[in-house]
C-alpha cells in the first residue's frame, strides 16, 4: 500500500471491539489461527455468526439468528 509499497497492518477485533489479532497477512490467518479464534469467540460471543469460510462469507453486524431471518425473506 502506497509509495514505496508497504505491507499493511490489520488488528482484528472481537464484536465488543476488543483486539483478537493484528497481522500483515490476511490469508495466513484464516488458513492458520482462525480455527483457534473461531472456537474461542463461539464460546465468548454464542450470538454471533463465526463461518468455518469467513473469506466466502458476505459481511455482517447482524446476530446469528438475525442474519438468518434475513435470508428468510
Amino acid at each position: 500500500f502506497g509509495q514505496p509499497p508497504q505491507p499493511l497492518l490489520l488488528k482484528l477485533t472481537s464484536p465488543a471491539g476488543r483486539s483478537i489479532q493484528t497481522t500483515r497477512d490476511l490469508p495466513g490467518f484464516w488458513r492458520g489461527s482462525w480455527k483457534d479464534v473461531q472456537r474461542e469467540m463461539k464460546g465468548r460471543y454464542p450470538k454471533h455468526r463465526w463461518p468455518d469460510e469467513p473469506w466466502a462469507e458476505d459481511p455482517s453486524l447482524k446476530t446469528r439468528n438475525a442474519f438468518e431471518a434475513s435470508k428468510r425473506t
